[in-house]
């Protein structure tokens, strides 16, 4: 079902909508319109283009709705957002790989996969159960806890994009998110703004493509 489209802000999961919160703050907003133009040149759009496969792979598995998936696009946005789609990449808070995702949050997400019911191409239960600081450089495994831990969190927090990325940035349990609110970090602020942004172009590309082939 959709709903109507405020603020630029996109649900995780295809065709769906979300509001922004009530208590938005002007430099969120400002982020937003920093980058709702934006456009990805075709060298990022090749960066990204290596990882097709895996992303459509991994966020075709539906990890705690049924006929619920993370949007591939999606994915693709965050990834881009944050690491410029360098599998190798570790930020300034040992944030690591195409998702940069911190150690202790890939191992936790590793071993509650492990113990799910779902057996992975390439990734095994065993490794899952016992992940290393070194497999997050792995795009395979990077990929698979990114749709993972987004479709966690969009399911815990109702698809609200503002808040399915102040977990993946600040940490999910943090005192305003148990508010209902976004965190309240610039840096926060940074990554909803481009990773909606993102979002909307691919969205729009892909739009532009399908009508061209259909012409």
């Amino acid at each position: 079902m959709k709903q109507t489209l405020k603020k630029g802000l996109i649900l995780l999961c295809a065709c769906t909508f979300l509001f922004l919160p009530a208590t938005g703050h002007c430099r969120l907003e400002n982020a937003l319109s920093k980058y709702k133009d934006v456009n990805l040149s075709t060298e990022r759009l090749n960066k990204i283009g290596q990882y097709h496969g895996l992303i459509e792979y991994f966020a075709g598995f539906t990890f705690f709705q049924p006929r619920h998936k993370v949007s591939p696009d999606f994915i693709r946005a965050l990834i881009l957002a944050e690491s410029d789609a360098n599998p190798t990449a570790i930020s300034r808070k040992n944030a690591i790989g195409l998702g940069q995702i911190i150690a202790s949050t890939g191992i936790e997400a590793g071993v509650e996969l492990s113990k799910g019911t779902v057996d992975f191409h390439n990734v095994s239960r065993a490794r899952l159960s016992n992940l290393s600081e070194k497999d997050l450089y792995d795009p395979e495994v990077n990929i698979l806890l990114t749709c993972y831990l987004i479709a966690k969190y969009n399911y815990k927090f109702n698809g609200q994009l503002a808040l399915v990325l102040s977990a993946w940035n600040a940490g999910e349990n943090i005192k305003e998110l148990k508010q209902g609110q976004y965190a309240p970090y610039q840096e926060t602020h940074e990554l909803i703004g481009k990773v909606n942004g993102y979002y909307l172009c691919l969205l729009q590309q892909k739009k532009t493509r399908l009508a061209y082939r259909r012409g």
